[in-house]
């Protein structure tokens, strides 16, 4: 009896999206830099410090990829970040022009008069690329939302930055954003919000609803939940070990109720030659049409590359439902 012999199906082009209703267009996976930060600020401890030379590395490979965009913020190693992302997309030979950047304004004990003075230390730090979108990072600040999005507006006016986001919000909050950038005659573009297999929480709090209303697009942070939907775990659970005790644990239990979610990946993944991880992003990009987008982050060159080519494929209707069944549990 011969064999029948599988065949791949042929890579997909890669598609671009608009953030919101504005012009700046995006690929569906865009980088995440925070672990970018050098060892500074409040997550730098939660990275290895990089090299300039690995960074760029990093950033060659989502470009290699197709991926056209990159977030980071002044949280993420107090500008040490943005000042890397710009090192490595110069030594691509990127320009302005080339890619899309996006950077978020720290809150914590501010006023949203903050945002117009500490603007220009961003566009420093960025060393020439522009800010394609400027996002309040947390609803922490003294100020209300509203006088946020007037600073907003007024950096948008005087082109300091392209367009405005918002990342954390609750779907009141996004509304409230919404309805006072309207009054400057400018739209919401995004808010970044965790969102994966493992975290569906905006489905069931509004947030989702809300984005869908206002045409606003959703950008997923932590979309491989943190390296788990990439079943390291479920194969080396020794790994565990190695996480603090306060959260072993949890990341126990985590990884035991998702043992059937990533059994469904790992089936799934050689039908497309992909990974589980690249399974698990593409299901983000792709459930909800066109209103999410995610920003996975990298430490090595091969998770960057791995993260574009989720961007080649197309998961099934019947798929989709499959993993949106498994995962139901993390709404």
């Amino acid at each position: 009896m011969q064999l029948r012999k599988t065949t791949m199906p042929d890579p997909l082009p890669i598609s671009r999206r608009r953030l919101g209703p504005t012009d700046v267009e995006v690929t569906p996976i865009g980088l995440g830099v925070m672990q970018f930060s050098g060892g500074r600020g409040p997550f730098g401890l939660m990275f290895p410090d990089l090299s300039q030379d690995d960074m760029n590395a990093i950033v060659q490979a989502a470009l290699d990829g197709g991926i056209n965009w990159f977030d980071t913020a002044e949280m993420y190693g107090l500008g040490r970040s943005e000042q890397a992302l710009a090192g490595a997309l110069h030594a691509a030979g990127q320009g302005p022009a080339d890619v899309v950047v996006a950077t978020k304004w720290l809150p914590l004990l501010r006023t949203a008069g903050n945002i117009p003075r500490t603007v220009d230390k961003r566009l420093h730090h960025l060393s020439g690329y522009p800010i394609d979108l400027y996002m309040i990072h947390q609803p922490w600040s003294f100020s209300s939302v509203e006088a946020e999005m007037d600073a907003m507006a007024g950096l948008a006016h005087a082109g300091k930055i392209r367009a405005v986001g918002v990342s954390n919000f609750t779907a009141q909050a996004m509304w409230r954003a919404h309805a006072a950038l309207a009054k400057h005659g400018l739209p919401l573009a995004a808010n970044q919000m965790q969102y994966s297999l493992l975290h569906r929480k905006i489905e069931a709090d509004g947030v989702l609803d809300m984005a869908r209303q206002l045409g606003v697009t959703i950008i997923a942070y932590t979309p491989l939940g943190a390296g788990i939907l990439g079943g390291r775990y479920h194969r080396n659970p020794e790994l565990l070990d190695a996480a603090p005790a306060g959260r072993r644990l949890r990341l126990r239990r985590l990884v035991e109720r998702s043992r059937p979610l990533v059994e469904a990946l790992e089936a799934i993944a050689p039908r497309y030659d992909a990974t589980p991880a690249q399974v698990a992003l593409n299901w983000v990009i792709n459930f909800q049409g066109d209103t999410v987008v995610a920003i996975p982050g990298a430490t090595r060159v091969s998770q960057a590359a791995d993260s574009a080519g989720a961007m080649r494929f197309q998961l099934s209707a019947a798929e989709l439902a499959q993993l949106d069944e498994l995962s139901r549990v993390f709404r």
